[in-house]
């Protein structure tokens, strides 16, 4: 995934230095720059907008994401979810626990991102 960042500065310190990926590798053109940060590992979610809606109405209480939304597994969301919005985040929602035992909050970050945080809580309860 490519991110074109209008402020590459902030979002390098809050994406980097904040939500905490480790930079693997820089380079400079002679009109711009590229750091390419580790995200773990990654897969692709292909959700119709019914299912789409439903993800929205679990995490958020309405439909708010557009076509594109990213989703980081993190230790605690609870934790991470502050950390960021203390980093100018702005939470969308505050973690919930998902029909999926998961708990999730929802961020508009920097470079016009919609992020989902999320920590998985084990099987879920029958």
């Amino acid at each position: 995934m490519v991110v074109t960042a209008a402020d590459y500065e902030q979002a390098l310190h809050f994406y980097r230095d904040v939500l905490g990926l480790p930079e693997r590798a820089a380079f400079a053109s002679p009109d711009g720059r590229v750091t390419i940060l580790e995200a773990g590992r990654a897969t692709l979610e292909i959700a119709d907008p019914g299912h789409a809606d439903f993800i929205d109405e679990v995490e958020v209480g309405r439909r708010v994401a557009g076509p594109i939304r990213v989703a980081f597994q993190v230790d605690d969301s609870t934790a991470t979810t502050a950390k960021l919005a203390a980093a100018g985040a702005e939470v969308i929602a505050d973690p919930v626990r998902t029909p999926w035992n998961s708990l999730n909050s929802r961020l508009e970050a920097p470079a016009a991102l919609q992020l989902t945080l999320f920590t998985e809580l084990g099987t879920p309860p029958e």
